[in-house]
């Protein structure tokens, strides 16, 4: 990146890396969920409000209505993108979006099936987030950049093509080649990609371990997750008979994201009524505390804009789902399955 300013900067080209595979891991490919083979889990205290949320979903897309899901990174290394990947492909779902960790993780599963490395014993030694096959992500970045597509879309073609692998190659440091993703179909991205379904990816800089590369391109990544938002604002603005967010585990990226899509769609005649919002957490929720700007759960954002004031503000439904995801997202994709 070309700098003409009074300070100094860190050189990335002095990063030592190694080989992803040589990592340890936390999750492996067979730790994922298979959906043919989920235990029936017992009742439970999020059952009443889970099934009105499978019946919702089934009711929206009946009815050709818009249904996005949000998610953090936690979801992908939770064991749970085989059940995100069928309801994809069952058409339950419009829109996936997530984070840059969570397409890493992602990425990560499809390239080698392991992900989720081993971060304090790997910080000790300066080796966290320096495996080298993280250029193979940023060259896909940078191919879909210069092709005017949106950062999902590309991380998509990068697994699913192999002319934009090619094509992407020309980005890679000389040695190091990306022309096979062992497990591809574990991948979130990949799915969405093939199913012609967005998958929106919304980034920071420097919050992501592919930016401490030599390969980062801060201008190509704003530009594809740019496009991304834009693609994300456009599925909200198609909100105005209704439509159904969920919040997966994402804290304050998707609620932002989502807040200022709400204010874009609104603003320009287009908003988003009568919508049913749903955000899954381990955290208890007190509505009491989300106009209180002294009460610890005013800054909660997944609860204070998710389940309580866009859906307050357009006429529509927020649903809190309190417990593990590995529970609350099983019982939602069997009652789902079911309700389809």
């Amino acid at each position: 990146m070309h700098y003409n300013g009074r300070y100094k900067l860190f050189d990335p080209q002095r990063i030592a890396t190694y080989p992803l595979a040589g990592r340890r891991n936390k999750v492996m490919r067979e730790d994922l969920l298979d959906p043919a083979s989920l235990p029936t889990p017992p009742p439970a205290d999020v059952d009443e409000v889970i099934d009105a949320l499978a019946r919702a979903i089934a009711e929206a897309r009946q009815a050709d209505r818009p249904v996005v899901l949000f998610t953090g990174a936690h979801a992908i290394k939770n064991g749970l993108g085989l059940l995100l990947i069928d309801l994809v492909r069952r058409g339950a779902i419009t829109l996936v979006a997530g984070n840059g960790a969570t397409a890493i993780h992602d990425f990560e599963l499809a390239m080698i099936g392991q992900t989720s490395e081993d971060v304090p014993r790997a910080l000790q030694k300066g080796r966290f987030g320096m495996a080298r096959e993280f250029a193979c992500f940023n060259a896909a970045i940078l191919e879909a950049d210069r092709d005017g597509l949106g950062l999902g879309e590309g991380l998509g073609r990068m697994m699913c093509e192999s002319t934009f692998r090619h094509a992407a190659a020309v980005h890679l440091p000389e040695g190091l080649g990306c022309t096979e993703f062992h497990c591809p179909e574990v991948s979130v991205l990949a799915a969405c990609y093939r199913a012609g379904v967005p998958f929106t990816v919304h980034v920071g800089i420097g919050t992501d371990v592919v930016d401490q590369h030599p390969s980062f391109n801060g201008g190509a990544k704003g530009a594809t997750s740019g496009r991304d938002f834009l693609i994300f604002v456009e599925h909200i603005a198609r909100m105005q008979q209704g439509g159904i967010v969920l919040n997966l585990g994402s804290a304050v990226t998707g609620p932002e994201v989502l807040l200022k899509a709400v204010s874009m769609a609104v603003n320009v005649g287009r908003s988003p009524q009568g919508v049913i919002t749903a955000d899954f957490d381990l955290r208890p929720y007190d509505p009491a505390q989300m106009n209180d700007e002294g009460a610890p759960g005013y800054y909660y954002r997944d609860q204070k804009s998710i389940v309580t004031r866009i859906p307050a503000a357009f006429g529509g439904r927020g649903l809190y789902v309190r417990g593990n995801q590995k529970d609350t997202v099983v019982r939602l994709y069997q009652r789902l399955v079911a309700t389809l």
